[in-house]
């Protein structure tokens, strides 16, 4: 059987992280989940904990010190998973804008031949619910402007629901991905793109969050912009 696991970040999700972790588990199949817990004041970790009793082989949390970046979160998500022998690990937020649902969706494009399953809101028009129409022309415009510098053929490009193959995650050199915020998701795209890895988008309904508070911010998007400049220039190796 195919070992998945859903890795989920977390910083002060205590209004959604039990409801998650329980919706994830209700699916078909069996999947696993890791919580990268960045230090929640709002007891977070105290919840996931009184969860691992009740699946101690399937709930699994990675507790750091402080807020430390959404993209240093999935890098420790993704060694934790090569090291346990995971076949397909999957990127998913805490608050519901990611349906569980669809996470069958993501693991069976990768079991029909897709190297990266990417749930996107833009590659069958727009299909975003709850956000202010700013962020979303943002949002969307963001996707077309990396595409059009990047030449990949993605058009959800910082889409954060994501499925991988193992193969991938082994191949990329996980230690040289520099980007923390939405540019790390463009970065491991891009990475996988140019290592010649199938990328197939899947279309998803996203829906903002209803409970908690977004973790956006103006810096995420400039550190996304500038980076992709970056990103043309630099050259893509595969991990020794």
């Amino acid at each position: 059987m195919d070992k998945k696991v859903v890795i989920i970040p977390t910083y002060n999700e205590k209004e959604n992280i039990e409801k998650i972790i329980r919706a994830v588990f209700s699916l078909e199949g069996e999947y696993h989940i890791l919580v990268i817990e960045d230090g929640s004041p709002d007891g977070t970790a105290a919840i996931v904990k009184g969860l691992q009793a009740e699946f101690p082989e399937k709930l699994h949390m990675i507790e750091r010190k402080g807020k430390l970046g959404l993209g240093t979160a999935y890098i420790t998500g993704f060694k934790w998973s090569i090291e346990n022998g995971y076949d397909y690990i999957f990127e998913m937020d805490a608050d519901f804008s990611h349906n569980p649902n669809d996470v069958p969706r993501l693991y069976q494009a990768c079991k029909d031949g897709a190297d990266l399953a990417i749930g996107s809101r833009y590659c069958n028009g727009i299909s975003v619910i709850n956000w202010p129409i700013g962020r979303v022309i943002m949002s969307y415009y963001a996707s077309v402007y990396v595409r059009t510098v990047l030449g990949m053929k993605v058009y959800d490009t910082t889409a954060g629901f994501k499925c991988y193959t193992r193969r991938v995650l082994e191949t990329l050199d996980l230690d040289r991905v520099k980007m923390k915020g939405y540019g790390f998701q463009i970065e491991m795209k891009y990475s996988t793109y140019r290592l010649g890895f199938k990328i197939q988008e899947v279309p998803i309904i996203f829906v903002d969050r209803t409970e908690g508070t977004s973790k956006m911010s103006s810096g995420i998007f400039g550190e996304a912009f500038w980076g992709v400049m970056g990103l043309k220039m630099r050259k893509i190796k595969a991990r020794k």
